[in-house]
């Protein structure tokens, strides 16, 4: 099950898996700059957008950030 909103945040470095990426599930690491899914949980993972810009959805949390 992929972590839930509450335990992302902005700063914090996740993988994600992005769009083009989801038939392989190749998985990219980064940190959190904006949280884009609203509910609570989502079945495929909560949807977010990089510091690098890309966006995809959590599929784990590796640990908090710099800041």
């Amino acid at each position: 099950m992929p972590p839930t909103r509450s335990q992302i945040q902005p700063g914090v470095t996740v993988d994600i898996v992005q769009k083009q990426d989801q038939p392989t599930g190749n998985l990219t690491r980064g940190v959190v700059a904006a949280l884009l899914t609203r509910s609570p949980s989502h079945p495929h993972g909560i949807k977010v957008r990089l510091t690098s810009g890309q966006v995809g959805r959590v599929q784990a949390v590796i640990g908090a950030g710099e800041g």
